[in-house]
């Protein structure tokens, strides 16, 4: 079996993704917690050892460093037989919503909920200009999931993984209600919180939290 060792921080919803999907695969994994928030990704000690990319989340596999969350999904839904596509046509309809949602919703929603709870100081204008593109992008999700129960079909994959990751973070994070708001996203995420063996990311992924000061 694989040995895996996962770079991340408790808030990377990015993070989360592998997480969870090597743990509904049932897989375990050895956390290694990055200082994130004191600036270690942005050294060029850690880039030449870690990830010359700067970004975590990094997932190690039997020792080689891999980096970038969806082509690892995907690696890890072929290798598991597990969350991917069983047609050409679900193939595509899977890759649509998959790099949809790192393009738009966790493009913005990661950046939104970084900037809203995790930085001191923040530009209300920025805010409020991501706001109102998430507030776009979570529409058509919450539209698409009214016919759906979830991205491209009856079963989960590893786009529902990725589109939910950011969202099921507490609400004083990102700042949505999605029971009042987008009932069709909250009952979605329900399903997915109900997947044998899920967890969420401040279970799966231990260590020092970021201060968040929208609280």
């Amino acid at each position: 079996m694989p040995l895996y060792r996962l770079h991340y921080f408790p808030e990377s919803g990015n993070s989360y993704k592998l997480a969870l999907m090597l743990t509904l695969c049932g897989e375990t994994f050895e956390p290694v917690w990055t200082d994130f928030g004191g600036g270690v990704t942005r050294t060029a000690e850690w880039r030449k050892a870690v990830n010359e990319m700067g970004e975590i989340p990094v997932l190690e596999v039997d020792g080689v460093k891999m980096t970038q969350t969806a082509p690892l999904l995907l690696k890890l839904a072929e290798q598991y037989g597990r969350f991917g596509a069983a047609t050409e046509d679900e193939k595509f309809e899977l890759l649509r919503w998959l790099f949809w949602d790192n393009h738009k919703l966790t493009g913005y929603m990661a950046t939104y909920r970084f900037m809203r709870a995790f930085t001191e100081r923040n530009d209300p204008q920025v805010l409020k200009h991501f706001r109102r593109r998430l507030d776009d992008f979570l529409g058509i999700l919450d539209g698409h999931l009214q016919h759906s129960a979830f991205a491209i079909g009856a079963k989960p994959t590893v786009a529902d993984i990725s589109m939910m990751a950011y969202l099921h973070y507490p609400d004083d994070e990102h700042g949505f209600d999605f029971a009042a708001s987008h009932p069709a996203i909250h009952a979605w995420l329900g399903r997915m919180a109900a997947l044998p063996g899920w967890k969420p990311a401040y279970e799966l992924l231990p260590g020092k939290r970021m201060t968040n000061y929208a609280k």
